[in-house]
């Protein structure tokens, strides 16, 4: 199509056809398409418009992808607001994870109905996940397409892969500090937390590449329930702390069987005595315990060490006697062990309530379970004396947007979690610690913790055992190093076991050529290899373009220029003549 201007309207001509188009002077309009179509009969090239924009459009393109390709483009960084705008309504989105657990879902609300009551002007929406990798998964996915939630439950590993696009999680240091609305600041509408009453250790996990990136929510480790009816059955004693070798006796000595193929210790024909419901965190703890590496806080990969092959080989040992496995290959440890067909399950504190003869949450039928005592312990340790437990638990991050306000209002909910009445609620509900010295000590929760026993439910005494546990031992747990690609090193942690345990079943020999291999395939499996051992953040600086690239995208300018030049040329003699042809 050729667009021109008659007497100052507007047409549009498409194969020397007026398709549209308005003039006063109709006379002067037909007069000078007539002459238009003169020149074009002996000038054909001179209306190429279209393909030469094209082309100009093409180069410019190529020129910019090219040089864009090095860096994406970056967010705003968030500056606080002086003043929170209440004359304007806001939306918040607010994406968290709960199982089946109703309570917990009602929590959530009526914390959202309590934060709206005092901030009218604001509206939360909250989305439900059953699974913190989907919530990561969907994080990763809105980045790319600018439709991220403002406030998400999440975990530091998560944090530092969102980093990659830069500005996208707020740091929170300047928020925190702000006199007005920062931690117990002075112009919000409820009793604030001060940065001081959050236990130092939580928040301490929070921080990374010198920045807090998000505030704890809550806070849980793992525990081994244990089948203490079925050990003493056995003929041994729990000790005061478990151990590995412990652990693994008794696992061996359970695997007894009677005349009729069932077990002796529960008569059952299923028995699997040990059972873990997360890998990754097993093999994390193991290497922690036995102070091996894992990886630096630089980032450099340290996993794949004659100690995790050690850790492997007896791990094998096990599951070719049938006395160990895992959760992905066998199902919940809680089912195995309300049913009697397991001993030692490790689980987080916060699946306290699946656990347990008289346990609130069952997933197995009432006929199927066992009347056992259950014993909250530790998990296993290599060193009683220095036992080393996993810190866990999600914590709560703010994305940015490109309105302050809007962010801001993020903020204000995100400290409205940290509230005494969320905190113990929500804790209440599994075998979680509430995060702020100031909720653990309250009342409530005291009262709460002195009730132990009480019934089955709110009351439950292997849940209250389990919260108890992570209380006693806060000194004893650690976090592993974050950084972009650290989610995936735990995912790889993890992976070696299962690896390990599908072959052992399959009757493959695990020898050091299958551990090398194995190591290999993993690296490749999640990327390991291209995690940069020079960062401490997931925000990467590319720095300048290498020469080589340089000097290919200035030839391609330069040839690109001019090819322009020749068709400027060509463009401006072709204009010439037409000028020509209308003076005539």
């Amino acid at each position: 199509a050729l667009k021109a201007n008659v007497s100052g309207k507007r047409i549009i001509i498409v194969d020397d056809s007026i398709v549209r188009g308005e003039t006063a002077n109709h006379r002067s309009f037909k007069r000078r398409y007539k002459r238009m179509r003169l020149f074009r009969q002996k000038h054909p090239g001179a209306f190429h418009q279209k393909p030469f924009l094209l082309f100009s459009l093409a180069a410019l393109s190529s020129v910019t992808l090219l040089t864009g390709c090095h860096g994406a483009k970056d967010q705003s960084a968030f500056t606080i607001p002086g003043e929170f705008d209440t004359s304007r309504d806001y939306e918040i989105t607010f994406w968290a994870k709960n199982d089946t657990n109703k309570t917990q879902t009602e929590i959530y609300k009526k914390a959202i109905s309590d934060f709206e009551a005092l901030y009218p002007n604001i509206t939360v929406d909250l989305r439900l996940y059953t699974d913190y990798g989907k919530i990561y998964n969907d994080v990763i996915t809105n980045i790319a397409t600018g439709t991220t939630p403002n406030v998400c439950i999440t975990y530091p590993d998560h944090i530092a892969t969102y980093l990659t696009g830069n500005d996208t999680v707020v740091p929170l240091d300047d928020l925190m500090a702000d006199s007005s609305y920062g931690l117990g600041g002075d112009k919000l509408e409820f009793a604030s937390v001060k940065k001081d009453e959050i236990i130092p250790r939580f928040l301490q996990e929070c921080s990374f590449s010198g920045h807090y990136y998000a505030l704890p929510f809550m806070r849980s480790t793992e525990a081994c329930y244990v089948n203490k009816t079925y050990v003493e059955k056995l003929g041994y004693t729990l000790p005061e702390t478990l151990t590995w070798d412990f652990v693994w006796e008794v696992s061996e000595a359970a695997m007894a069987q009677n005349a009729d193929g069932t077990y002796k210790v529960n008569d059952q024909n299923v028995l699997i005595p040990f059972i873990d419901k997360s890998t990754d965190n097993m093999m994390i703890e193991m290497l922690k315990q036995k102070n091996a590496g894992y990886s630096t806080d630089s980032g450099e990969i340290q996993l794949f060490n004659d100690t995790t092959a050690s850790l492997l080989d007896t791990i094998a040992e096990h599951v070719k006697t049938g006395a160990f496995s895992t959760f992905k290959i066998s199902s919940y440890p809680a089912n195995f062990l309300n049913a009697g067909q397991c001993i030692f399950a490790i689980d987080s504190t916060a699946g306290s309530t699946w656990m347990g003869t008289n346990a609130p949450l069952v997933d197995i039928s009432s006929d199927a379970l066992v009347d056992f005592e259950t014993e909250v312990m530790t998990i296993p340790q290599f060193d009683p004396d220095n036992p080393q437990m996993i810190s866990q638990g999600p914590s709560v991050c703010i994305f940015n947007k490109k309105d302050p306000q809007e962010v801001l209002a993020s903020w204000l909910f995100t400290q409205y979690l940290l509230t005494n009445d969320v905190q113990t609620a929500y804790s209440e509900t599994e075998g979680y610690v509430p995060v702020t010295s100031k909720a653990q000590e309250s009342d409530q929760y005291q009262d709460y913790l002195s009730r132990e026993g009480e019934d089955n439910s709110t009351y439950y005494d292997v849940k209250i055992k389990a919260s108890r546990l992570l209380l006693d031992n806060v000194e004893h747990t650690f976090v592993t190093p974050v950084f972009n690609g650290s989610a995936s090193l735990r995912d790889a942690a993890g992976q070696l076991i299962e690896s390990v345990t599908k072959s052992v079943r399959r009757k493959q020999e695990i020898d050091d050529a299958y551990i090398d291999k194995l190591y290999s395939d993993v690296t490749s499996l999640y990327h390991l290899d291209q995690i940069s051992s020079d960062q401490s953040s997931g925000k990467k600086e590319l720095g300048p373009l290498p020469a080589e690239s340089r000097i290919l995208l200035g030839s391609l300018a330069v040839v690109w220029g001019l090819i322009l030049l020749y068709l400027l040329l060509e463009r401006l003699k072709k204009k010439k003549g037409y000028c020509s042809l209308r003076s005539q």
